[in-house]
C-alpha cells in the first residue's frame, strides 16, 4: 500500500484527484497539504497545514510514494507580480526539491498545453520553467501533464476559460491531427490519468491533452 501527497487538493483536478485517491486500494495514506482545514472527512486522509511561505518546515510531511501537484492561480487571485510567481513557480519547484530530498518515487505535475520557458505569457512561461526544473531533478518516474482547456465546476467563475471552453467544445469534430491537444478536457479524467501514469511504466513524461484523453480511451 501507497502514501499519496497531494498539493492542490481544492482546486478543479484536485478534488477530483482526491476523491479517486480514497476510492483505490492502491493508497492507505493521503496526505493533503492545505493551508486552513479540509472539508474531507476520510480514515485515509491526513491533513497537514501547510505554510507555502517557508516549506521547509514541512520537510519530514513529504515523505510518501506518489507526489501529485495541481497547484495553481490566476492573475485575478494573484495580481501582484512575485506573489503570482511565487505560486506558479517558487512552490511546485520547492515542493520538488523537497520531495526528491526524501526519495520520493514519483512526482506527478499539472502544467498547461503550450507550456515554453520562453513564452511572453507569463502563465505559460512559469509552467516551463517549472517542468525544465522538474526534468533537472531526475525523479524515478515523472508525469507533466498539459491540458487543453479544463471542464469541469469551478468554486469560481473564469469568464474567458468558460468563453474558450464553449468555443472549442464548439469545433471538437474539426480539431484533428496536431490540432486535437487544443481540445477541452474533463478535469475528472485528468485526475484519472496522473493516478495511472503514477503506478504503471509508462516511457513517457509529457502527456498534452490528447494524449491524456486516449489513455482513458485505450483502458482495459
Amino acid at each position: 500500500m501507497k502514501t499519496a501527497l497531494v498539493f492542490g487538493s481544492t482546486g478543479l483536478v484536485g478534488g477530483h484527484l482526491v476523491k479517486k485517491l480514497i476510492k483505490s486500494n492502491t493508497y492507505s495514506k493521503i496526505k493533503i497539504f492545505v493551508r486552513s482545514d479540509s472539508e474531507i472527512k476520510d480514515s485515509k486522509i491526513e491533513i497537514i497545514n501547510t505554510d507555502f511561505y517557508n516549506l521547509e518546515n514541512h520537510k519530514e510531511d513529504i515523505k510518501g510514494d506518489h507526489c501529485f501537484v495541481c497547484i495553481g492561480t490566476t492573475k485575478k487571485n494573484a495580481p501582484e507580480e512575485n506573489e503570482y510567481r511565487r505560486i506558479e513557480y517558487n512552490i511546485p519547484v520547492k515542493i520538488a526539491k523537497l520531495a526528491k530530498l526524501n526519495s520520493v518515487k514519483s512526482f506527478l505535475y499539472i502544467s498547461s498545453g503550450f507550456a515554453n520557458p520562453k513564452s511572453t505569457s507569463s502563465y505559460l512561461k512559469n509552467k516551463g520553467e517549472v517542468e525544465d526544473e522538474l526534468k533537472n531533478l531526475n525523479f524515478l518516474k515523472l508525469g507533466i501533464f498539459r491540458p487543453s482547456f479544463l471542464m469541469g465546476n469551478r468554486k469560481e467563475v473564469r469568464l474567458g476559460e468558460k468563453i474558450g471552453t464553449f468555443f472549442f467544445k464548439l469545433i471538437s469534430p474539426v480539431l484533428l491531427g496536431s490540432l486535437s491537444k487544443i481540445k477541452p478536457i474533463d478535469s475528472d479524467i485528468v485526475a484519472e490519468v496522473m493516478i495511472k501514469v503514477a503506478n504503471e511504466s509508462l516511457q513517457q513524461t509529457f502527456f498534452e491533452s490528447n494524449e491524456i484523453a486516449n489513455l482513458i480511451k485505450n483502458r482495459n
